[in-house]
C-alpha cells in the first residue's frame, strides 16, 4: 500500500526536511516552459487560445531555445506572469530596463 507523503517527512530528521525544502524551492525557481505552463494548470490549447495561435504553434514554442524576447513576455504574460531580464554578477543582480515596455502598445 502506498504512504502518505507526510507520514514520510514526519519520520525525517530536521537538517534532511530543510535540505528537500532548499531543493523543492531550487527546482520551483528554475524550469523549461513547458513544466512552467504545467504547473500553472495550463493546456497548450488554452494557452494557443489566450495567444491567438494555433496549439502546434505553442509546442514549437516550448521546443525553442532561441527565441525574441517580445515573444517570451507574450507567452509568460498569457500564464499570467511578468517577464524581467536580470544579469548576474559576482557582486550583484541588475535589472535590465531597456526591455520594460517590450511589447506594449506605443
Amino acid at each position: 500500500m502506498a504512504k502518505k507523503f507526510s507520514d514520510l517527512r514526519a519520520k525525517m530528521k530536521p537538517g534532511a526536511q530543510k535540505r528537500a525544502d532548499s531543493i523543492a524551492q531550487t527546482m520551483l525557481a528554475e524550469m523549461p516552459l513547458n513544466e512552467l505552463r504545467q504547473a500553472r494548470g495550463l493546456s497548450q490549447k488554452m494557452l494557443a487560445q489566450v495567444l491567438h495561435v494555433q496549439q502546434p504553434s505553442i509546442a514549437k514554442l516550448e521546443k525553442r531555445t532561441d527565441m525574441y524576447l517580445s515573444t517570451l513576455r507574450s507567452h509568460i504574460e498569457a500564464m499570467g506572469g511578468e517577464l524581467d531580464v536580470l544579469a548576474r554578477f559576482p557582486d550583484g543582480t541588475v535589472k535590465i530596463s531597456n526591455f520594460s515596455d517590450l511589447g506594449k502598445a506605443a
